[in-house]
């Protein structure tokens, strides 16, 4: 019995010929919806008391992407890009319920998933960090204004998730896996593609960052890292992970 069947098999009130695990639950899009919804919550309020009174305004870039993206079809402004998101989470998670029946709802898988991603970072942050010291000088954090930093952190984790692993990473995959007859090359390939340009795209315009090739290999690691969260675990996972791991660091707790 697939997981899939499994999940309709309870939801008709009927026990499982096996139990529907945590890891396979917790990669549907009912799950990675609810998860990541905090994130945009979060996000929006911490950068509005970041912003009050602010003369330059600071917002993450992959945001910003997004809304120059809506703004050339007519829809502008913050309370647009949250409306559309919410409605294509919820226009996913009933695609989903329509293919696949209801999917049970665990409220303490909530709380292990964010206990998932705090892990990972950890892990993600001190063995990328290594690797990486191992080749060149450690690289310093930047050290803005805490309140906005810890709204850019959150927002990084939900909209860079949202532009490089699922629009790139997840469009990539889908392209390749119509080229190649192999699922896991097709997999590797579009990794390590998503977390050239995710690495890449920090370095570009007026705001982007100097180039070195030490920033360059942390964050194309760090990509490659977060693209197989992503394709392992899902979405909600990687963008908590990603943002518990610039909250670590934004805060000093890793130091």
């Amino acid at each position: 019995m697939t997981p899939l069947e499994e999940i309709q098999h309870l939801a008709q009130g009927r026990p499982p010929a096996s139990p529907v695990s945590y890891v396979q639950v917790t990669r549907t899009a009912t799950y990675a919806v609810l998860l990541s919804a905090p994130l945009l919550v979060l996000y929006e309020v911490l950068i509005l008391l970041a912003n009050r009174g602010a003369l330059m305004q600071v917002r993450v870039g992959a945001d910003v992407w997004i809304k120059t993206v809506l703004a050339a079809v007519g829809i502008t402004g913050t309370l647009a890009l949250s409306v559309l998101i919410m409605l294509a989470g919820t226009l996913l998670v009933a695609w989903e319920r329509r293919r696949s029946g209801p999917v049970p709802l665990r409220p303490r898988y909530f709380g292990w998933m964010i206990a998932e991603s705090l892990a990972y970072a950890i892990v993600l942050a001190f063995a990328v960090s290594l690797t990486v010291s191992i080749i060149f000088a450690r690289i310093a954090p930047p050290a803005p204004g805490l309140l906005a930093e810890l709204a850019l952190s959150l927002g990084a984790g939900l909209y860079e998730e949202l532009v490089f692993r699922v629009l790139l990473v997840g469009g990539l995959f889908w392209v390749l896996r119509r080229v190649l007859t192999s699922k896991t090359a097709a997999y590797a390939l579009a990794a390590v593609v998503g977390a050239l340009v995710f690495s890449a795209v920090h370095y570009v315009g007026a705001l982007g960052d100097a180039f070195t090739l030490q920033s360059f290999t942390f964050r194309f690691l760090f990509g490659l890292a977060l693209n197989a969260v992503f394709l392992l675990r899902g979405f909600g996972i990687a963008a908590w992970t990603h943002a518990l791991y610039d909250v670590l660091v934004v805060t000093r707790l890793l130091g």
